[in-house]
């Protein structure tokens, strides 16, 4: 079941996409942030995931300020293009500020919990890592979030439970990114990290070109127990 939460920032409104599980009790919500493709069929395929985990998925859109309800497919060159194209313009500050609002609004909706996860993929990894710093949100979980390397200072401010998965190959978070992320977090108590040695960038896309489904698999059973255990 599906619907649509409207979060207001000083820049206007945009939309979020919203799942719920078949509970009708209180239970709590996860942010699911987009990569670069928008709320597409592999971010709505996770949120239908998390949903049948039983929490309530949000999934707000990130490049509104763009083309709202973009929604692309890593497959067509053009839409590549197109997302690569948002991608370098995109403001990460605003795009925390965007997020910061959505925990905010995901707190209330009805039927939550109060408590609300943040989770997300590549553009969204980097944003989960961002918005723990700069939230309340309970807990995170970040997939190969790129450029998370540039925001390392950030890590100091984040005193919730962040669960962090890097591919061990990752052509565009390099060894030397990956050394700095180690460097600068792995001294911080509330982030666990985990390596998959040999894989690619975006390994746990749905259906993607990198795609490998022993590790995704491990990557996701961990996310759900991480999950389970900080939210219940």
């Amino acid at each position: 079941m599906s619907e649509t939460l409207t979060i207001q920032t000083p820049d206007g409104p945009f939309q979020a996409l919203v799942v719920r599980p078949t509970t009708t009790a209180p239970v709590p919500v996860i942010v699911v942030i987009q990569e670069i493709f928008g709320v597409n069929d592999g971010i709505r395929q996770i949120a239908g995931e998390i949903a049948a985990q039983g929490y309530i998925a949000v999934c707000p859109d990130m490049f509104w300020r763009f083309e709202p309800a973009l929604a692309l497919s890593d497959h067509k060159p053009d839409d590549v293009e197109k997302a690569i194209g948002f991608y370098g313009r995109y403001d990460f500050d605003k795009g925390v500020s965007d997020l910061v609002a959505t925990v905010a609004a995901a707190r209330t909706l009805k039927g939550a919990s109060g408590k609300v996860g943040v989770t997300g993929y590549c553009l969204g990894g980097l944003m989960t890592f961002r918005t723990l710093a700069a939230s309340d949100a309970d807990v995170g979980v970040a997939y190969y979030g790129g450029g998370t390397d540039n925001y390392v200072d950030e890590g100091a401010r984040i005193t919730q439970p962040l669960l962090m998965h890097l591919a061990g190959d990752d052509e565009y978070i390099g060894a030397a990114a990956q050394a700095k992320i180690h460097a600068a977090l792995d001294g911080n108590p509330h982030i666990e990290i985990h390596t998959y040695p040999g894989r690619n960038h975006a390994f746990a896309r749905p259906n993607g070109d990198a795609y490998d489904a022993a590790d995704a698999t491990t990557a996701n059973a961990r996310t759900a127990a991480f999950f389970k255990a900080h939210l219940g």
